[in-house]
C-alpha cells in the first residue's frame, strides 16, 4: 500500500523522519485591537472615518432605518468639518495621529519584549491598518494562535465588543482559524494599575504647584446601555477605587467623571466639563485630569482634556488644568501588556473577564466613593 505523501508544515508541528524528531514551535502572535483613527485631518478623511463608526449597532443602538437617515441626512454634512478642525490641532507632520503613532510604538515594544517566538500586529476596528487586511496575513503566515489584546481596560460592548466583532468577522472569510484567545478586561489587574498609578504620580510631579482637584475621566456611554447589562460603570468604579486608594487622595478632593458625549441620551455622569464648570465657581483654581479608560492618547484625551476642557474651566473662572499623558509606549506599560499577553496565552481557557451573572453598578444606584 502507498503511504500518502507527508504534507510540509515544518513551520507549525513536528515533522517525523524514521526515529528523529524536528521539533519547532507553533506560531503565536498578539493582535492589538483599536477601534481606529481616521487616516488623516482632511474632512473626507474624517467622514470615511464616521460613516463607519457611526454605523456600528455596538455604537449607536437606535432603530436602524431611522439612524441611517439622520446619519446620512445631517450628521455627515456637518460633523465631519467639524471633527476635522479638532484633529488638525493633534495631528503632526512627523508622526501623523497620535493613536496610531502610540499604537505603533506599542507593536513595535512589544515585540521586543515578547521576542521572536511572536508575531505582534496591530488592528483596527475602522480605518487603517484594518482588521479585514491583518487577520487574513496573519492566517497566511500560518499563525496558530492568536491573543487578542483589546486596548480597553474596561469593557464595554462599545468598545471591546465592537473591536472583537471587528476580528471574528475577518476570521468568517477564512477556512482555517486559528485558536483564538481574549486577554480578558484587566481593569483591576496590577499589569495595569501598576503602570497607571506610576505615571499619575510621575505627571503630579510635574505640575507646576499641589493640584486643589483631581478628577479621573472616563469616556462615557448612555445609561441605558448600562441599564440593560453593560458592566462598563462597574469596571470604571473599581479602577477608579484601586488608583485613588493608591495616590492617597483625601475624600471631597477627587471625582470620577465621563466625557465625550454625543447625541440626546442621558450619558453617565458626572460629565467632566460640567464638573469643571462647578469647580471653578467653588473656588478651585488647579485642577488634575487624567484618563485612566485610555490607554493610548487621542482625540479625546489631547484635545477633548488638554484644550477644550482647559478652556472651560478657564472661561468658567478656574486656573491651570494639568492632563496626565496616557500610558502610550511607557516602558512600564509595555511590560504590563507583556504579562497580559503571556497570562492569556498560557491558561488553558478563559479564566476571568465579565460576569454578566454577578452583582453590577446600574446608574440608579449609588456608588460609596473611597475614603
Amino acid at each position: 500500500m502507498v503511504e500518502p505523501p507527508e504534507m510540509d508544515r515544518s513551520d507549525k508541528l513536528p515533522l517525523h523522519h524514521g526515529t528523529k524528531t524536528i521539533s519547532m514551535k507553533p506560531r503565536k502572535a498578539v493582535l492589538i485591537l483599536q477601534l481606529g483613527t481616521p487616516d488623516d485631518a482632511s474632512v473626507p478623511a474624517v467622514r470615511r472615518y464616521l460613516a463607519e463608526f457611526l454605523s456600528d449597532r455596538r455604537i449607536i443602538e437606535a432603530n436602524r432605518f431611522l439612524w441611517w437617515l439622520l446619519l446620512h441626512g445631517v450628521i455627515l454634512r456637518t460633523r465631519p468639518a467639524q471633527s476635522a478642525a479638532k484633529y488638525r490641532r493633534i495631528w503632526s507632520p512627523e508622526t501623523g495621529m497620535p493613536l496610531l503613532h502610540y499604537s505603533q510604538r506599542q507593536v513595535d515594544l512589544l515585540q521586543q519584549a515578547l521576542g521572536s517566538d511572536w508575531l505582534v500586529r496591530l488592528g483596527m476596528r475602522y480605518g487603517q491598518p484594518n482588521l479585514r487586511e491583518v487577520v487574513p496575513e496573519l492566517v497566511r503566515d500560518g499563525v496558530e494562535t492568536i491573543v487578542a489584546l483589546p486596548m480597553y481596560p474596561q469593557y464595554s460592548a462599545t468598545t471591546t465588543a465592537s473591536a472583537l466583532d471587528g476580528l471574528f468577522l475577518a476570521l468568517m472569510k477564512e477556512r482555517r482559524i486559528p485558536a483564538i484567545k481574549v486577554v480578558p478586561p484587566y481593569y483591576d489587574h496590577p499589569a495595569f494599575l501598576g503602570p497607571m498609578a506610576a505615571l499619575l504620580r510621575e505627571s503630579l510631579s510635574q505640575c507646576p504647584d499641589l493640584p486643589d482637584y483631581y478628577l479621573l475621566s472616563y469616556h462615557g456611554i448612555p445609561r441605558r446601555y448600562a441599564q440593560k447589562g453593560d458592566p462598563y460603570a462597574t469596571h470604571v468604579e473599581r479602577t477608579t477605587q484601586a488608583l485613588v486608594a493608591d495616590a492617597g487622595w483625601p475624600k471631597g478632593a477627587w471625582s470620577r467623571t465621563y466625557q465625550s458625549l454625543f447625541g440626546r441620551d442621558k450619558w453617565l455622569g458626572p460629565y467632566t466639563e460640567e464638573k469643571l464648570k462647578e469647580l471653578a465657581r467653588q473656588g478651585r483654581r488647579r485642577v488634575f485630569v487624567a484618563t485612566p479608560g485610555f490607554t493610548t492618547d487621542c482625540l479625546e484625551t489631547i484635545d477633548e482634556i488638554g484644550h477644550e476642557a482647559a478652556v472651560v474651566f478657564a472661561e468658567a473662572g478656574g486656573g491651570w488644568l494639568h492632563r496626565c499623558p496616557c500610558l502610550n509606549d511607557d516602558p512600564r506599560w509595555i511590560q504590563g501588556m507583556a504579562r497580559l499577553v503571556r497570562e492569556t496565552h498560557e491558561e488553558p481557557a478563559w479564566r476571568g473577564g465579565v460576569n454578566f451573572e454577578s452583582a453590577q453598578w446600574t446608574p440608579d444606584q449609588e456608588v460609596p466613593q473611597p475614603t
